[in-house]
């Protein structure tokens, strides 16, 4: 009876052998190529657009930029590697849940490390109370060490990472873009200065615009899902999008990069 007590279950033995072939899996395909990545919900519809979503943008990525992704790819915050991205797509839904003790610890690990998680609510069409101001994104970030946020200012770098814009639309429109607030400058300094510091990556930024239901399609390269205007909206969806994806990628480079005619302006001075 003993030995028949100590003999290790038929899941436990696959658990056993199975994940770290799934590691070593997941390792290879996360690393061979830069990736897109959103977190699994649990829904199979919210998963399906998510991966459509990221889909759309990495077509858009490698015909519009230099950067030519592997396809997307799914993560579980509560047992995958999240440091191989540099970007999540964290669709949040309505039945969200709290973290448990040890997931909090990997994410708030990966924010401080580098990364930067995309939370969209996707709520935008009711226009009242959504995205940073959801409830279920509330219960899903609470225990996260969260910094001070702010809609993304005019003379953010986000705006001009690489397109130029004043908006950051997804399937629908007017929902500000949330992100790490800059710390306020002594006005004296803020004069004398040709462009606004402190552009280094947001850890967390959120939306409740939509945007992998903006950028989704199909097999056949078509959008799935229509935007609450016209297909301009759509454009400028994955406009914010490849902008999203440069300022995680570049940082505070990018942000140089596009302040240099000012510093040269002063240089000149």
């Amino acid at each position: 009876a003993g030995l028949a007590l100590a003999a290790p279950a038929p899941d436990a033995r696959a658990q056993a052998t199975d994940r770290p072939a799934h590691d070593e899996r997941f390792a290879l395909e996360a690393t061979l190529a830069t990736r897109l990545a959103y977190v699994s919900s649990g829904d199979f519809e919210v998963d399906r657009l998510a991966k459509a979503g990221l889909e759309g943008l990495t077509q858009a990525l490698s015909f519009r930029t230099a950067l030519s992704p592997g396809g997307p790819i799914a993560v579980d915050p509560s047992k995958d590697e999240l440091a191989f991205f540099p970007l999540l797509y964290w669709p949040v839904t309505q039945d969200a849940a709290p973290l448990d003790a040890a997931t909090r610890a990997r994410v708030d690990a990966y924010m401080k490390q580098g990364g930067a998680i995309l939370f969209d609510t996707r709520d935008a069409v009711s226009g009242e109370g959504g995205g940073a101001e959801s409830a279920a994104l509330k219960r899903l970030l609470e225990g996260l060490d969260i910094p001070a946020l702010e809609p993304a200012p005019r003379d953010h770098v986000l705006t001009k990472a690489f397109y130029l814009l004043d908006a950051f639309p997804g399937r629908y429109d007017g929902s500000p873009l949330w992100v790490e607030a800059l710390a306020a400058e002594d006005e004296t300094e803020a004069a004398d200065r040709p462009a606004r510091a402190g552009d280094g990556v947001s850890p967390v930024l959120i939306t409740g615009a939509d945007f992998a239901g903006a950028w989704a399609v199909g097999a056949d390269g078509r959008p799935l899902l229509p935007t609450s205007t016209d297909e301009r909206q759509r454009e400028m969806a994955y406009r914010v999008g490849v902008n999203i994806v440069m300022y995680t990628l570049t940082g505070n480079y990018k942000a140089d990069q596009v302040h240099v005619p000012a510093l040269l302006e002063r240089l000149g001075q």
